[in-house]
């Protein structure tokens, strides 16, 4: 698929340079670096925290009813 995009002329000119190196494409390049970026992100994604639990029977009688300002308050 061809597309335009605007980089900055610094950015572009390592780009050619590198690919130049390497004996590849620009092209390969910036696949290359979207590839990388879009499996970051979603790497990001995928974090799921582990809800931390107790043993017992929840809070005691003082605190069932209890706003979470006094809860709080108490610490």
């Amino acid at each position: 698929m061809k597309t335009t995009i605007d980089i900055g002329s610094n950015i572009f000119e390592a780009a050619k340079r590198l690919a130049r190196e390497e004996n590849t494409t620009f092209r390969d390049l910036v696949e290359e670096g979207l590839e990388l970026v879009l499996e970051q992100r979603s790497a990001r994604r995928k974090i799921q925290i582990k809800p931390v639990t107790f043993r017992g029977r929840g809070l005691t009688a003082e605190y069932r009813d209890a706003s979470w300002s006094k809860i709080r308050g108490e610490v």
